[in-house]
């Protein structure tokens, strides 16, 4: 009787994302939802508690996946692209997540999640990230680009929306595996400084500077964004690509207060980050199992922050759509590397990302979250062309 009511309450819950057809399997029954031939069927091997799909639909289903519990017939990232354009439908009890959704924002805190992340190796990442090693958003100017095309495109992008100039200072907050200040270094003959909290981006890049024999050019640092306050260099250009994501939303004014202690007046800075339209504390599994910690600030939010210092916003752009093409990028290169990564991990790790890069992928096609960069000046900057080459 029990597992029939969970059953029951598991269908009836699913029932309300019937804006495409889907079939479920469930105990050797099918229940078809929405009208019209299902594009995905959700074969279910075990019903998940009602309870858990009320506090956070995407946390009961995403670890029901992880388990096992239940498997997509199809294709994931079609049956998530439709889940996550009913977005607005997804359950989420903030208060009986209160300490998932709202951790603590000290430097030590912050080190530990974002290691939880980046630290799982370089020899994962090497896997199915492209020879650049940019674990960002790429640039797909022509539909043809490869990912590395793209993410040189995109490299290659900001560089010149920073106008740089031989002898400049570049700091890069949040530098990963540095492609970014090397190029810089390369084409523009700049001195660049990379900080880092990830031990093995930081051991990563220093190899590459070594490598590249350009260690009169680079440096690359651990160091947590809030010493920079501390810090005596002062820098023509600063960059954060895919960093201020783990800042936390009480931090983003001594974020913007730090970059404006180490940008000399006049200079500029470009913020490449993920956004949501509105402020949220965001989503319950990425939080629990992907990026512990992180919160996807609004655009509005950072933009007044830089007002705060004094900082003119020159240029926002939305990069969204790239980003979906750069996660399907990744997806397909994991997929063609998963039985290596199970071998590293287990299967369930397998499940985990999987999941993780078609529901982004999903995620930044429906606009539940977008990528922008801006580009702003430290007080005025009249030295720029009035039009953009871009």
């Amino acid at each position: 009787m029990r597992s029939m009511i969970e059953e029951h309450a598991m269908i009836q819950f699913l029932k309300r994302f019937d804006q495409y057809p889907f079939l479920v399997k469930l105990r050797g029954k099918e229940y078809r939802i929405g009208e019209g031939n299902p594009v995905f069927t959700v074969n279910v091997k075990k019903p998940v508690p009602l309870m858990a799909l009320k506090n956070s639909t995407s946390l009961a289903l995403g670890e029901a996946y992880m388990d096992g519990a239940l498997d997509i017939e199809g294709d994931l990232y079609g049956a998530l692209d439709y889940f996550l354009s009913q977005m607005g439908k997804f359950s989420k009890n903030e208060t009986a997540l209160k300490k998932l959704l709202h951790t603590p924002v000290t430097k030590k805190c912050q080190k530990e999640e974002v290691c939880s992340h980046y630290d799982i190796g370089n020899e994962f990442y090497k896997l199915w990230l492209d020879d650049t090693m940019n674990y960002s958003c790429g640039y797909f100017s022509k539909d043809e680009d490869t990912l590395y095309e793209a993410q040189v495109n995109k490299t290659d992008y900001i560089l010149k929306k920073l106008y740089l100039k031989e002898g400049m200072k570049l700091l890069d907050v949040g530098c990963g595996w540095g492609f970014l200040l090397i190029e810089a270094a390369k084409k523009y003959k700049i001195k660049g400084v990379g900080i880092t909290l990830s031990e093995e981006q930081y051991k990563g890049f220093q190899k590459r500077i070594e490598q590249e024999g350009l260690q009169d050019y680079l440096t690359v640092k651990l160091m947590d964004y809030r010493d920079l306050k501390h810090y005596k260099t002062q820098f023509d250009r600063v960059v954060s690509v895919g960093m201020v994501e783990h800042v936390g939303r009480e931090n983003y004014q001594e974020f913007v207060d730090c970059v404006n202690h180490v940008l000399k007046p006049g200079g500029l800075f470009l913020l490449h980050f993920i956004s949501g339209l509105k402020e949220h504390p965001g989503d319950p599994w990425i939080k629990k199992y992907i990026f512990p910690g992180g919160v996807i600030p609004s655009l509005r939010e950072l933009v007044a922050g830089m007002a705060e210092d004094q900082f003119h916003t020159l240029d926002v752009e939305d990069l969204r759509l790239h980003y979906n093409k750069t996660l399907l990028c990744w997806e397909k290169n994991f997929k063609d590397h998963k039985e290596e990564v199970k071998q590293m991990f287990d299967d369930r790790f397998v499940r985990m990302w999987e999941l993780y890069l078609c529901s982004c992928a999903a995620a930044f096609k429906n606009g539940v979250v977008d990528l922008h960069q801006i580009l702003a000046s430290k007080g005025i900057c009249n030295e720029l062309p009035m039009v953009r080459w871009y």
